[in-house]
């Protein structure tokens, strides 16, 4: 288990390389981002082109933006990208005129609110451009007498690329689970900042654990247009996926949440519920909606892969949204660290999760032989003997007797924890001690409809 001592200061620093970096659908700002995150664990870069049909979309030109700024009459920069690079609408055509601000206005977008934050936006599939501002350089354009110079240093490349990248882990089984990010968004910490720092970190924690059990795939694209290129260009395994999330917003000062799958009671949200109760913490609930990110895409009609969000401050719920507020004052890594945490214990859940059934199926199994039981009988409430899995005696007993009683071939581990109310890690242990004592076996998986059934608990 990763410790906030050992992550916190490699999180901060993660933070402070990677938040200046120009970030869009497409561009040398989104390479350089993998680049940097591949020191932590390696990620392979697939590069798909500018131009190709990806179902109902085509992937846009590539955009590169050098510099960019407004100045009034006597040259003095009012705006300048230079000092924060959500200043130029995203995707903005290359521009060099003098124009009086009643023909400027319009492509100036401003909040309106003095919070002197500049607003985040961006038009990727209508050629245009714009700048954003605050609402006091608003104000000093707005009272310029003279011509001002507006300047963008900008080229969309046709025979250019997206870039996306993929870690994939091949575990024991073939079912696999989805881990994905996304990379678009340009100097918000939050949104999603936060979110490419720990998917690469739970990547590294996986890999370094050996072989999981089932296979996983970690990808980072870029929102929407990248989710559904990865989804046409992988078509058949992603098809075949059995569950997954999309980490995003998760770097926030407020209270852990989660967006739930559009099952509501899938196997990865089950996953996150437990590894909440667990924790002792009460997390915020959002249950499914067709919007926010790239579950949209994933658990589309034609995909429908159950995909949940673990959050802290998610999309929409927090004023800095989309704005240059969301910076490193609103995003540190500690705060980050209790996301990743939640998400770890949920992966871990997942890849631990199987189906059991007993061996002596037939009335309860004489525990008191195999030294699980104590030697003399008759009291209301008895105690265990020779198991050592971090419970009491009789809490030992009682979660024995629940495990073989749940031991049907339909119950999997998330179930009898539900069931029982015994922490997961516990649940494991006692397995364990089961297992070497030849009273449960694994069951095989039911070949069923992942995406619909997979290790749903069977009613008692």
């Amino acid at each position: 288990m990763n410790s906030s001592a050992d992550l916190v200061p490699e999180i901060d620093s993660y933070l402070d390389r990677l938040f200046p970096l120009n970030r869009s659908l497409t561009g040398e700002g989104n390479r350089e981002t993998l680049r940097i995150l591949s020191e932590i664990t390696p990620i392979k870069i697939k590069e798909y082109p500018c131009g190709a049909q990806v179902y109902d979309w085509v992937i846009p030109d590539e955009w590169s933006i050098r510099d960019a700024w407004i100045k009034n009459s006597t040259g003095e920069k009012i705006v300048d990208w230079q000092d924060n690079n959500l200043h130029v609408v995203g995707y903005s055509e290359a521009v060099h005129q003098k124009i009086r601000f009643e023909e400027l206005a319009s492509r100036l977008h401003y909040l309106g609110n003095y919070s002197g934050a500049i607003p985040y936006r961006t038009s990727y599939y209508e050629r245009q451009w714009g700048f954003c501002i605050t609402d006091a350089q608003y104000e000093t354009i707005r009272e310029a007498e003279e011509d001002l110079e507006v300047f963008i240093d900008s080229d969309l490349d046709t025979t250019g690329s997206m870039t996306v990248g993929e870690i994939t882990i091949a575990g024991r089984r073939n079912e696999e689970f989805l881990v994905s990010t996304y990379l678009c968004h340009p100097s918000m910490a939050n949104d999603n900042l936060s979110g490419l720092i720990t998917t690469t970190l739970l990547a590294r924690d996986m890999l370094n654990r050996g072989v999981p059990e089932y296979s996983w795939r970690f990808i980072f694209v870029p929102e929407t247009i990248g989710a559904i290129a990865y989804l046409k260009f992988n078509e058949p395994a992603m098809k075949s996926l059995s569950g997954g999330f999309v980490v995003t917003c998760c770097g926030g000062p407020g209270p852990l949440g989660y967006k739930e799958t559009f099952i509501n009671n899938h196997l990865i949200d089950r996953a996150i519920r437990l590894a909440f109760r667990d924790g002792g913490i009460e997390p915020l609930r959002y249950p499914f909606a067709p919007d926010g990110s790239d579950e949209r895409q994933y658990s589309s009609p034609g995909f429908r892969i159950p995909v949940a969000s673990i959050t802290k401050d998610k999309y929409y719920e927090y004023p800095q949204y989309h704005t240059s507020m969301d910076n490193l004052g609103f995003v540190t890594g500690s705060q980050l660290f209790e996301s990743f945490r939640i998400y770890e214990d949920v992966i871990r859940i997942i890849d631990a999760n199987c189906l059991i059934r007993s061996r002596l199926p037939n009335g309860e199994a004489q525990l008191g032989r195999r030294s699980l039981y104590p030697s003399i009988g008759g009291a209301i409430k008895q105690g265990a003997a020779g198991a050592d899995i971090g419970l009491d005696q009789q809490s030992q007993v009682d979660l024995m007797s629940w495990i073989l009683f749940l031991a049907d071939g339909t119950h999997d581990l998330v179930a009898i924890a539900e069931k029982s109310q015994f922490e997961y890690t516990a649940i494991q242990g006692c397995v364990a001690v089961l297992l070497e004592n030849d009273l449960i076996e694994l069951a095989p998986s039911v070949p069923v409809d992942s995406k619909r059934k997979v290790n749903q608990a069977a009613p008692i």
